[in-house]
């Protein structure tokens, strides 16, 4: 990507951003759950087993239902289709964070990482993606990111 290009593409991103934050800038993204404050939910998802790995579209498409379903503004998302293995990386940037993936079709298996802030519920994106890759088995583990104490 050209110098020129690269800036048109941070400029835009900036703006997109700014405009999701615009007047809300005072406002508290932290989470409270539990009687425990933080910055927001981070899950951390393994699927064994699963198929449709190889595609960036299908994959873009997957990723970007799955942060509309748990409530999440879209920004600006970019995947890259790796060779020879045909593995796919790439992230959907969220006004309330981002959602991440990254495949490996040759052992069946993806690792998406899901980091929200605010009213999202990122556990609303796991019907769409166990639809999308059909893993064999899903290991999910949460942290919560940025605990006041």
């Amino acid at each position: 990507m050209s110098s020129d290009a690269e800036r048109t593409v941070t400029e835009a991103f900036g703006a997109a951003v700014g405009a999701a934050v615009g007047a809300d800038e005072q406002k508290d993204y932290f989470v409270e759950k539990d009687g425990t404050k933080f910055a927001g939910t981070h899950l951390l998802i393994d699927l064994w087993g699963a198929q449709n790995l190889t595609d960036p579209e299908h994959i873009d498409s997957a990723m970007r239902e799955a942060a509309l379903a748990a409530g999440a503004t879209i920004l600006h998302s970019h995947f890259h289709h790796f060779e020879p293995n045909g593995g796919v990386s790439g992230v959907v940037v969220l006004a309330e964070s981002h959602i991440s993936i990254h495949t490996w079709p040759e052992r069946d298996f993806a690792a998406v990482d899901i980091f929200m802030c605010g009213a999202c519920d990122p556990y609303r994106s796991l019907p769409l993606l166990k639809a999308a890759f059909r893993p064999a088995s899903v290991r999910l583990d949460e942290q919560r990111r940025g605990r006041l104490a």
